[in-house]
């Protein structure tokens, strides 16, 4: 973080992060840097964190199902496109088994590509994760993944916590307007995402 009398220099630019297929598989920090240390992000294309949200005119008002494929979730708790649901559980019930399964089934069954946005997490979390989605073959080093993966993990400061779901949704974002894929964004967890926030307006004397 900054610290008082320290320099800094003025990029004349926003926060921009790579976008496009070269991001899957990939791990990235909330400046769209690689933290899985397997070389730089060969993307063609930057975007802007930081964007104007989409009138009302823009959005559709028709209700659509998206079949996740597990059935039981389809036929109680369907989701809806374009929507969003909260997923809460205990410690060790299988939240990331689920989110795994929804990727997986959200590539085959639509073509589509996920983004996990880890929140606050643990650095043990977020390797434990990174594992088992090579192990389930979500990410696949030698060929195609399904998901890109952008962390703003515990130690880091809370400008960084509070802005890194921006950067995860600006990565679904692309899939979803330029490549008309359907895009999966998950940010665990909601709570951190909030407290980052609250520590910076303290930060700030608000």
């Amino acid at each position: 973080g900054l610290i008082r009398g320290e320099s800094v220099t003025d990029t004349g630019a926003p926060i921009s992060v790579p976008v496009g297929r070269e991001t899957l598989g990939r791990i990235i920090n909330v400046i769209g840097e690689p933290i899985d240390e397997r070389g730089p992000i060969n993307s063609k294309l930057r975007k802007p964190i930081h964007a104007d949200p989409p009138s009302f005119a823009e959005q559709s008002t028709s209700a659509e199902v998206l079949e996740t494929g597990i059935k039981v979730v389809d036929l109680l708790a369907p989701y809806a496109r374009g929507g969003k649901i909260g997923l809460f559980g205990g410690a060790g019930v299988g939240k990331t088994v689920f989110i795994q399964e929804l990727i997986n089934n959200i590539a085959k069954a639509h073509g589509g590509f996920s983004v996990f946005t880890g929140v606050g997490e643990r650095t043990r979390e977020g390797n434990d994760l990174y594992r088992e989605m090579k192990e389930t073959g979500v990410i696949n080093l030698e060929g195609e993944s399904k998901v890109a993966l952008v962390f703003g993990q515990m130690n880091e400061p809370p400008g960084a916590r509070a802005r890194v779901a921006l950067t995860g949704l600006t990565i679904a974002e692309y899939f979803r307007d330029e490549e008309g894929q359907d895009v999966l964004l998950f940010i665990d967890n909601i709570f951190r995402f909030t407290q980052a926030g609250s520590e910076v307006s303290a930060l700030l004397g608000r």
